[in-house]
């Protein structure tokens, strides 16, 4: 699945970065949702398939120790030449480079939602391996009544009830923050969730 996303973006990473490569493709809400949650940090953030880099540029302009990470080389490419001052690194969700413990958050805006059902627990628990205790995530991803496949545009994607994730979220060693949920006419509804590492003792290893 990672050969597949991987290669239907690169085909499309031009395109893609010229639609979407900017923060004034992002909703206002959402950039300010990305913002107060930063805000609340102590350390370093990874912006986990960060794409063209534009998000980890906007946390690094904040004042944010900020790095991407992305599945695409061509977008690191991208984000590199963009963003020269910034460390961008080619990246697999579901085996992250990073040593245990060593980010105090994770954004992964709309870089989860190419994960089957099935298959999200592997990149969620890679995730709560690599924050530091107390350390949060923020997942955006598109809202649906049920879990479901739809047709994305690039490749395969899916869905989620924003209670079926939050359940895996915890199971995946998380305690939920607060979630949101925005819809707008003509678009397809949008999800985030804001998850902060249990201090239960869940989530710390890989499958």
């Amino acid at each position: 699945m990672d050969d597949e996303v991987g290669e239907a973006y690169a085909r499309r990473a031009v395109e893609y970065t010229e639609l979407f490569g900017s923060m004034d493709a992002v909703h206002p809400l959402d950039r300010q949702l990305v913002a107060t949650w930063a805000g609340s940090l102590h350390g370093a953030i990874l912006d986990a398939g960060c794409g063209p880099g534009h998000w980890t540029n906007f946390l690094t302009e904040l004042g944010y120790s900020a790095h991407g990470m992305d599945l695409v080389p061509a977008f690191i490419e991208r984000a590199r030449t963009a963003y020269p001052g910034i460390s961008f690194r080619v990246g697999n969700l579901n085996a992250i480079y990073l040593e245990s413990r060593t980010v105090a958050g994770v954004l992964a805006w709309y870089s989860l939602i190419h994960h089957k059902p099935d298959a999200l627990r592997v990149p969620l628990l890679e995730l709560s391996r690599i924050l530091s205790p107390g350390g949060e995530l923020v997942i955006g991803f598109f809202v649906g009544h049920v879990v479901e496949k739809f047709d994305h545009g690039v490749v395969e994607a899916w869905r989620w009830p924003v209670s079926d994730l939050c359940a895996e979220l915890v199971a995946a060693g998380f305690d939920v923050v607060e979630t949101h949920v925005r819809t707008t006419a003509g678009k397809r509804p949008h999800g985030a969730i804001i998850a902060r590492l249990s201090n239960r003792g869940g989530g710390t290893h890989r499958l």
